[in-house]
């Protein structure tokens, strides 16, 4: 599991103070970005080769919430890869304790048709590493 850490701002709560939940989406996302990073991930060469990644489903659970000026640790794991789609599970932490819970559903598609691309060699192997881990 690959830990991200980040502090909550103003821009990321609603009226009452506490994190929006839509703002979680984006927590994960960039936790996610970060842990592929590791696999050799680079946006812009895959943009380059029209290839792109989409959430094609997720399930979450918010368990608490998180307020201005926290400092929450996300975590994040591979749990299952294929040749096009691959799947985190990916846990946000306050002070030790799980405050919200994902299971985010990817694939990777050509950026022209929207279909489905195999994911490159060299990323689909790193990837696997990071299964193993």
């Amino acid at each position: 599991m690959e830990d991200y850490l980040l502090r909550v701002y103003y821009e990321d709560t609603d009226a009452q103070g506490v994190v929006y939940y839509a703002n979680y989406l984006k927590f994960f996302e960039r936790a996610r970005t970060e842990f592929l990073r590791e696999a050799g991930y680079e946006q812009m060469k895959l943009m380059e080769k029209k290839l792109i990644f989409v959430v094609r489903g997720l399930e979450l659970q918010l368990l608490k919430p998180a307020r201005l000026d926290d400092e929450l640790l996300i975590k994040t794991n591979l749990i299952k890869l294929g040749k096009v789609s691959f799947d985190f599970e990916q846990i946000v932490f306050l002070e030790d304790h799980p405050i919200a819970k994902a299971i985010i559903r990817c694939g990777s598609l050509s950026s022209e048709t929207f279909s489905p691309l195999p994911l490159p060699e060299y990323l689909h192997n790193g990837m696997k590493k990071l299964l193993l881990q």
